[in-house]
């Protein structure tokens, strides 16, 4: 809320009387909101962009020296000119007479104070017009429109029902190492199951493979299904849908106590939690909903192939499965339509060692495992993230 109402202080600045643009290195100040007053007087509303330039001074660094009205239209559409905005509230007429108002109220207060840098590039042709020409008008427009996101995907021709182009949509190189320290993916370093006429169907994009021993945290025979919380909630941050933190085991607790779910005596405490407290979380941190799957003994995954299949397919978001005191997390499935046959790609919480590629996968903590995985009396309960339609 308060971002949001200083953006809307900032629209109304850059939209009043005493807007003025500075054209760097030049004597030029434009008022585009007060029937376009420019000086110097010899550029005006009906001057074209190009007589700007005339006014830049070059850096004599550069080898050139102030630009020359005898400069043909070609040469001087090439040069940039860089604005500068400030308001100068000097420059409105006072309406009334106000009397001073002097209040002190003795609070304790949390400021912050940052300078949020807003730069439009905008292109213009040498002969449009200062005055009906785009320049102006597209640099308040991107002031008071900060994340043009929709228009951007319009452009770009990009889907708008998943975020693009947002930081953590950044690309990745394959060489530069990860600063928090967790693997990313580790299943593309697995040979695909050679089951006969079966489709892949996997998690689509990236995540963080979270277990035990993190964090300089001891939750070995305890924490799986926080875990396994972890890795999801690391989708979600990497795919550009939030912002926040991936969250602790206390902040887990602590957001289950606020939803009513656990009693405040459960915050710091070493008990475990299942499928249903891990939608309980991503609903009130993340806003995001989650459907629960549920088996009354593990031979019954055998018959879930379609819904599992059509998850990846459509939401492409892990999915974690907790049955009698185990949890894990599904990276995707292996499965024929014709025949039924399946295998599943598991990330495994309960891995104590060092973040070693080559162990995990050889060792079989993130590998394609079939039914026997499971436990063939116990029930099952499989929380399945959706994602969201957003940019």
């Amino acid at each position: 809320k308060t971002i949001f109402r200083a953006f809307e202080r900032l629209s109304a600045k850059v939209t009043s009387e005493p807007l003025v643009f500075s054209v760097c290195n030049s004597p030029v100040y434009i008022w585009p909101n007060k029937c376009l007053h420019v000086v110097p007087a010899d550029v005006t509303e009906d001057s074209p962009c190009r007589d700007i330039l005339q006014h830049i001074e070059v850096d004599e660094n550069s080898g050139a020296k102030r630009l020359s009205k005898k400069k043909d239209k070609k040469n001087a559409a090439a040069v940039g000119a860089s604005l500068n905005c400030f308001s100068r509230f000097g420059l409105l007429h006072q309406q009334c007479k106000i009397g001073s108002l002097i209040i002190r109220e003795n609070k304790r207060h949390h400021f912050t104070q940052m300078k949020l840098p807003i730069d439009a590039v905008v292109t213009v042709h040498a002969e449009e017009t200062v005055g009906a020409g785009p320049l102006l008008s597209t640099v308040i427009l991107s002031v008071t429109r900060p994340w043009p996101g929709a228009a951007l995907h319009a452009k770009f021709e990009l889907p708008e029902d998943r975020p693009y182009l947002r930081r953590p949509n950044a690309y990745h190189f394959p060489d530069e190492p990860y600063k928090d320290g967790y693997l990313r993916n580790p299943h593309l370093s697995l040979n695909h199951p050679s089951t006969e006429d079966c489709k892949l169907f996997l998690v689509q994009g990236l995540y963080s493979y979270h277990h035990y021993m993190q964090d300089h945290m001891d939750d070995n025979g305890w924490g799986c299904a926080y875990r396994s919380l972890q890795t999801i909630f690391s989708w979600f941050q990497q795919q550009g849908y939030t912002e926040r933190s991936v969250p602790s085991h206390r902040e887990i607790q602590q957001a289950l106590a606020d939803v009513g779910d656990k009693p405040s005596a459960f915050v710091g405490s070493r008990q475990w939690i299942g499928s249903i407290e891990v939608q309980a979380v991503l609903d009130h941190l993340l806003g995001i909903t989650s459907k629960i799957l549920f088996v009354s003994q593990g031979s019954e995954l055998a018959t879930k192939g379609r819904e599992l299949a059509n998850h990846f397919s459509t939401e492409g978001t892990p999915i974690m499965i907790g049955g009698g005191v185990l949890a894990h997390t599904i990276l995707g499935v292996a499965w024929s339509e014709t025949t039924g046959q399946i295998k599943f790609l598991i990330l495994d919480p309960h891995y104590t060692g060092a973040e070693d590629l080559q162990v995990i996968t050889e060792k079989g903590w993130c590998g394609w495992k079939g039914l026997d995985f499971w436990d063939q009396n116990a029930y099952y309960n499989l929380c399945m993230p959706q994602r969201p339609q957003c940019i």
